[in-house]
This record gives C-alpha cells, sequence and structure tokens, in this order.
C-alpha cells in the first residue's frame, strides 16, 4: 500500500510517500481501507520528536480516520465488511497511524460512519470530538444555565466544543480572531464573542458575566492562556485544559479560588491500553455520529490535501491557524 513514513524526527520534508507492505488485523481488529485521514496538531508533534511517543520505526502518523471495512478479525463481532466507519487510533504500541491506504483498526475505537457526512467530513471529526466530548462531559460536567469560555472557537477542538457546550444547555462565550472566525462561532451557537488581540479577555468575560468569571473555563491553546482562563473563571469554578500547564504558572490565585483544575489526553486510553476506556471513546462517536445526522452536530473541513501532500498540509496547519480542520484525502 501508499503511506507516508517518517524514519527519524525532523521538520515536515521526513514524509515520504513509499509503498510499504499491507497491515495485518490482529483478532480484535478490522482492517480499513481509508478514503480520508484527519490532521492534527499531535501528528507534528509525534513527527518532530518520535522517540518521546511509543511509535515504531518507520513510523506512519495520523490518528483519525474514515474508511470501508474490508476484513474483520475472528474476534470482532459489532463491523462487517461493507462497513462505513471512523475512528481515532494513533500509532501507539505496535500500531500504525491513518496516513495510508489502509489501517487495522482497534474494533473498541470505531464507529459506523455518520450518514449524514462523506468520508472527507467524517475524518475530521473524531481526535477533536473525542478531546471536545471528554473535556465538558467528562473531565467537568456541564449543566444547563452554565456559563462556559472555550478558547480559539473557530479552531479544530474549538468549534466542537461549542456546539456539545450549547447541547449540554449552556451559555458559551468564545475567542476568535477574524470576523470570517467570529461568523462561524456565532453560527455553530456562541453568545459572546471576543476579538483576543483587540480586546482584554479577562475583562470582556467579567463584563459578560456581571464580575464572577465563568463556571467553565475551556483552555485549547496552552501557554498563557491557561493563566487567562483561570483569570476569567469564578471562584470555585472549573478550568480543563488540553496542554500542560506552563513550568512557571503562578498557582496563588488558583489555590485561593478553589479552582478545580481538569487534564485532559484523549490519547490515554490508547496509550496506557486501558480497554473500558478505548470502548468509551467508540461510544462517544457512536452518540456523536446520531448528533450529526440529527444534524446537531456539523464540522467545518478548511482545506483538504491529496495523500501525497501531507509534508504541506502539516506545514500549513504548523503555521497557520485554519477555520476548522485540515483533512488528507486518500481514495
Amino acid at each position: 500500500m501508499k503511506a507516508i513514513v517518517a524514519r527519524h524526527s525532523g521538520g515536515a520534508d521526513v514524509l515520504r510517500l513509499e509503498t510499504v507492505d499491507d497491515p495485518k488485523p490482529k483478532p480484535n481488529q478490522v482492517l480499513v481501507k481509508l478514503k480520508a485521514a484527519g490532521i492534527n496538531p499531535i501528528d507534528y508533534k509525534m513527527r518532530r520528536d518520535l522517540d518521546r511517543f511509543p511509535v515504531t520505526l518507520p513510523a506512519i502518523l495520523g490518528c483519525d480516520g474514515a474508511g470501508v471495512v474490508v476484513e474483520v478479525g475472528e474476534a470482532v463481532s459489532r463491523f462487517r465488511v461493507g462497513d462505513a466507519v471512523y475512528f481515532c487510533q494513533p500509532g501507539f504500541n505496535g500500531r500504525q497511524g491513518t496516513y495510508a491506504e489502509y489501517a487495522a483498526v482497534d474494533e473498541a475505537l470505531l464507529a459506523k460512519k455518520p450518514e449524514s457526512l462523506d468520508f472527507i467530513q467524517a475524518a475530521a471529526v473524531p481526535l477533536v470530538l473525542l478531546t471536545a466530548w471528554e473535556s465538558l462531559y467528562d473531565r467537568v460536567q456541564l449543566k444547563p444555565g452554565m456559563k462556559v469560555l472555550i478558547q480559539a472557537g473557530a479552531g479544530g477542538v474549538g468549534h466542537i466544543a461549542i456546539q456539545l457546550a450549547k447541547l449540554a444547555g449552556a451559555e458559551v462565550a468564545t475567542t476568535i480572531s477574524t470576523p470570517e472566525k467570529e461568523a462561524l462561532a456565532r453560527r455553530l451557537g456562541a453568545d459572546w464573542t471576543i476579538r483576543y488581540r483587540d480586546q482584554d479577555v479577562a475583562a470582556e468575560v467579567l463584563a459578560w458575566t456581571g464580575g464572577s468569571g465563568v463556571e467553565v473555563a475551556f483552555d485549547t491553546v496552552g501557554g498563557q492562556v491557561f493563566a487567562q482562563c483561570c483569570a476569567c473563571t469564578r471562584v470555585y469554578g472549573e478550568v480543563v485544559t488540553i496542554l500542560q500547564p506552563p513550568q512557571d504558572f503562578d498557582w496563588t490565585p488558583a489555590r485561593v479560588h478553589n479552582l478545580k483544575i481538569a487534564l485532559e489526553m484523549m490519547l490515554t486510553p490508547v496509550l496506557l491500553e486501558l480497554p473500558k476506556w478505548q470502548r468509551h471513546q467508540g461510544e462517544i462517536l457512536e452518540q456523536a455520529a446520531l448528533w450529526f445526522d440529527q444534524g446537531k452536530l456539523k464540522v467545518e473541513v478548511a482545506k483538504v490535501y491529496p495523500l501525497a501532500a501531507a509534508a504541506e498540509a502539516q506545514r500549513h496547519l504548523e503555521t497557520q491557524a485554519p477555520l476548522g480542520k485540515l483533512v488528507l484525502a486518500i481514495d
């Protein structure tokens, strides 16, 4: 099969289109003929420093995929040949990523593709959907009427998070940088938009909440944005971040305000081989598929690249902030 291979760490130019052996599914796996692969920041973070991750060299990167089942392992019970599926499976612990024509995928991580989405759209969904879902529904529990701040609301995770927050009955403020991104955030349900380049985010949030701060702040950016989230959160509120808090962060104000800090990394179930939580991720994708088909969720695809242009696509994501997601078309 054709695949994008990284033989060592480095810049995007280490990604090469090669011909490699087709994967063979284990008893608990299915073989998926991939039609598309989503591109996420974790992909280029892995490429930069492969030794930090439990991947087998030469590495095939990519976590998100959508395609058609062409073979099922003997222990597989929920899928058949011909099923259209979508999934998030990082290439950890002997697995393979999705920048390829085929991938052997754990049954637990799979879900039927939403019928209302094509393969390109479906491949854009899993990692960001799982990240936003686990952050807002598992790490914290949003309730109707809560006010939540979602950072970078037009980004991959952010634009899904806005929708999940609204489905939970929350009111949403979000940060954006351009009129185009503001329009998308409003279209997806954001109640309050903040131009972070031109406005003081904390001041805007305090104005929106009558001076109290939000019940929940969701950091999708990291660095000083984590500190900003803490400053925007009410006493006894909650902050959830998908990145590691900065080492020089002054925890005193957060402690004084009794903030609950939650960390989210959706790669954990595969990284640590946790079957219960792997199945939970498959179940999340199953529920999300229903919501997509009911028109309750939408996904924004910024640009589509051919598989051979994976290096160019990663450069785009590294250097720009696209509106929604980037996707590789494989078929």
